[in-house]
């Protein structure tokens, strides 16, 4: 992974020597401020992230309906889901991208920092190593200082604080993000402690992100709600009028022929009965 990771390592080191020696921060401000750099970096993608999460959560009901109605065949929903996604423009993985760009950052720093005392500090010996009077030393562990819990303690709340302000449409993958900064403490822990400001300050920064981007970003449209009533039939042609009487008769003789037509009918029903 080293070998990997060396090309972002030294571009890091370049950066971190530049933040120190150029404007003459100390070296975990300088920490502070790569962190910065990559966040507005990422803004962009950040940004595609905010509108894709919104869109999904406007058609999560649709989806819910797609899913329910192909439970019982799961090729087929996943088929249909897929198709979902093309045709209203959504990216279920939007949410992912920012944390993977980040990671190879995140251990790229990490080496970094371990091999710091050997590899970066000897030029500049004459550096601090401390932060506000709380870190003594950015390369040492977390668990070797109290300040070092007190930015484990920042990272865990900062990254719940930035959970709960996502808006999420699966409660599932809710939960999953906020036990994951629990379920990773045993593993930090022996991290160095500018790795964990590095991580702080990411998580403070995501908390006002996204706090401010909801409300800039215009949430898009909802769809148009589809009714199941038919449309109305089309009214049907209307009959032909009865024919118009001969431009020679009257209305009055039309009558009188109708009447004489009764009184025959009669004369005819009574027949020789009548005569008796």
């Amino acid at each position: 992974m080293t070998n990997i990771l060396a090309p972002i390592e030294n571009v890091l080191t370049a950066l971190l020597e530049w933040l120190h020696t150029a404007i003459g921060l100390p070296w975990a401000w300088a920490i502070i401020a790569l962190t910065l750099i990559v966040r507005v970096a990422i803004l962009p993608l950040i940004l595609k992230q905010v509108r894709s999460m919104q869109r999904l959560q406007i058609h999560a009901p649709e989806l819910k309906a797609i899913q329910q109605k192909y439970k019982h065949d799961k090729q087929k929903m996943n088929e249909e889901v897929m198709k979902f996604y093309r045709e209203n423009k959504v990216n279920p993985m939007a949410s992912c991208f920012p944390i993977l760009l980040q990671i190879p950052i995140f251990f790229a720093l990490f080496f970094v920092l371990r091999d710091f005392d050997e590899e970066v500090y000897p030029n500049y010996p004459d550096s601090d190593l401390g932060w506000l009077n709380l870190v003594p030393s950015i390369t040492e562990n977390i668990n070797t200082h109290w300040s070092g819990w007190l930015l484990l303690v920042v990272y865990v709340g900062s990254q719940l604080a930035s959970v709960i302000s996502m808006p999420l449409t699966d409660p599932r993958q809710r939960y999953i993000f906020l036990a994951l900064p629990f379920v990773i403490i045993p593993f930090v822990i022996n991290f160095p402690i500018g790795l964990m400001l590095y991580w702080s300050t990411t998580n403070l920064w995501a908390v006002g992100q996204g706090y401010i981007t909801r409300r800039l970003v215009p949430k898009p449209q909802p769809p148009p709600k589809r009714s199941s009533r038919t449309p109305p039939k089309e009214p049907a042609p209307a009959e032909a009028a009865p024919a118009a009487p001969d431009s020679g008769s009257t209305p009055a003789k039309a009558a009188g022929t109708g009447q004489q037509r009764v009184r025959r009918r009669k004369k005819k029903k009574k027949g020789p009965r009548a005569r008796r």
